[in-house]
């Protein structure tokens, strides 16, 4: 028993040692000059680890999802950097961790452009390497600047002002308003006579509500999400106006993927980069008739079905196209998987036996590990081995540099301060991978993994979530797991290694302190 200890903590300390510096080092040189992959990143949104049969699901399946990893790699080991989606989205496009940076919880409505127009962005860094460059699909982290956008005008700034050459995009969550979609630096089909007005505090106009016309509903709200109804549907926040604006809840899908294969059609000429942030399976889930029912999971599986199929239209599309064969193709999620997250459909009553969150403890809004660790699966023939599995620990935050390294671009000095260049990883020519990954919680709980061992800070707070009932995992003591034996985290082993629990305790506050 002390033999083994000591041998913990030997490796710890070492790892420890070298988890900031190692990372410094270049990555092997690779051959790709002349090369320039489009890109194309599908981005799920409360997507679990277990919610893909790639990942063990039998009660739904991916199968074109499952054709990534079968053509590529499938990360066992990778993660979010937070346990909701505008800090991940937010870390995902900057390379840094949203903590540093005050306001970026989860975004309402109507917030201002979260990042900074001078930022180096993931966007950023492919158009000045000459790609071509867009976003389809949620967006969350702000538009406009100062008290927010203007939805009626001109709307900036936003994607386009951050590296984005187009930009189609769902301005917020399906649960918020306003219901429209934002096109470049416009509501798209918005009818200027009827004019889009837009609260979270106050109510506004004579639309009605949830709260006072349940009847009028086809969507009943669970908790909360009882304001304006658009499309039989109360949302969060109110609003008037607009209607010709508004979206087709059952026509979501068909929309963004007509948008995103439309982008890749008309980007032929040079390389692309298509960052793709699908509306599933958040809620409300609101399915095309086309799979309402087909899941037998209800309205969340029949999603899972729906984000499947529109990851296989951009497959065909660029199969169609000649192209699948030099784009690196990636799919993955924002956070960990959620039930019932403020409407009645049946997410909880119909899981019949579905793991969302697979092996693992929590989920979204958790410090546990099925909060941040997420599928990530990656292709690219021409550069990628197929049908393999990795465990090697990424971040989506390495993207940034991960992709620089690729293009051949200089990020400037003090731009994605915490992001690192793992490119080999993501190609499979090595399994190292990160020597720590850092999780942030939605109540702010901060956690470190480093080998096999997690650390998750005291914290005060709620045990579970009291809407989605979801284990937080926040306590007034320090925790500590090993993710090996341990991957429920059921164990909580600090006070037998306090010795360990220090040195990630110390390696925590390290990276909290750099800037």
């Amino acid at each position: 028993m002390i033999r083994n200890s000591l041998i913990s903590f030997c490796f710890l300390f070492f790892l420890v040692h070298f988890a900031v510096t190692a990372q410094s080092k270049p990555a092997p040189k690779l051959n790709t000059a002349k090369i320039c992959p489009n890109i194309v990143l599908i981005y799920a949104d409360d997507v679990g680890f277990g919610d893909i049969s790639a990942n063990g699901a039998t009660k739904v399946h991916t199968p074109n999802i499952d054709q990534i990893a079968k053509h590529g790699i499938n990360f066992t080991n990778a993660y979010a950097t937070a346990s909701v989606c505008t800090p991940s989205r937010f870390s995902l496009l900057t390379g840094k961790y949203a903590w540093r940076q005050k306001g970026t919880g989860v975004a309402p409505g109507n917030a201002a452009l979260l990042i900074s127009v001078a930022s180096t962005t993931l966007a950023s860094v492919f158009q000045k390497s000459g790609y071509n460059t867009g976003v389809v699909g949620k967006w969350h982290i702000g538009l406009g600047a100062g008290g927010g956008p203007d939805w009626n005008g001109y709307i900036a700034p936003g994607p386009l002002e951050i590296g984005f050459d187009y930009s189609f995009i769902i301005p917020a969550t399906l649960d918020r308003v306003p219901c429209v979609f934002v096109e470049n630096h416009r509501v798209a089909n918005l009818e200027p006579r009827d004019s889009i007005a837009v609260s979270y505090g106050k109510p506004i106009g004579n639309e009605p509500t949830g709260y006072d016309h349940p009847e009028l509903l086809k969507v009943r709200p669970s908790y909360g999400h009882n304001q304006t109804i658009i499309n039989g549907i109360s949302r969060i926040g109110y609003m008037s106006g607009g209607k010709s604006a508004r979206w087709n809840d059952e026509e979501i899908g068909n929309v963004l993927t007509g948008k995103a294969t439309d982008f890749i059609k008309s980007s032929l000429k040079k390389p692309f980069f298509l960052y793709f942030a699908v509306h599933g399976i958040h809620v409300p889930r609101v399915p095309n008739p086309k799979f309402a029912g087909k899941s037998g999971l209800g309205p969340r599986g029949d999603a899972i079905l729906e984000m499947d199929d529109m990851v296989g239209r951009v497959q065909r599309c660029l199969d169609s196209l000649n192209l699948t064969k030099n784009t690196i193709l990636i799919f993955s999620s924002d956070n960990g998987p959620v039930l019932d997250d403020g409407y009645q459909d049946g997410a909880v009553e119909l899981l019949h036996g579905h793991k969302p969150a697979g092996k693992m403890r929590g989920g979204k809004y958790s410090a546990f590990d099925a909060g941040t660790r997420v599928p990530f699966l990656i292709e690219w023939p021409a550069g990628i081995k197929g049908n393999s599995t990795s465990d090697a620990k990424i971040s989506q935050i390495d993207l940034l540099r991960s992709f620089a390294s690729l293009t051949g671009y200089k990020i400037p000095a003090g731009q994605a301060p915490d992001s690192f260049n793992l490119l080999s990883t993501l190609l499979g020519q090595d399994h190292k991978g990160r020597s720590y990954i850092v999780q942030q919680s939605v109540y702010d709980t901060y956690s470190i993994i480093i080998g096999d061992w997690k650390y998750i800070a005291p914290h005060a707070g709620p045990a579970f979530d009291k809407f989605t009932g979801i284990e937080l995992g926040n306590s007034s003591e320090p925790q500590l797991y090993n993710l090996k034996n341990d991957i429920g985290e059921k164990n909580n082993v600090a006070k037998e290694h306090p010795t360990i629990v220090k040195q990630l305790a110390d390696q925590l506050s390290l990276c909290q302190a750099q800037q």
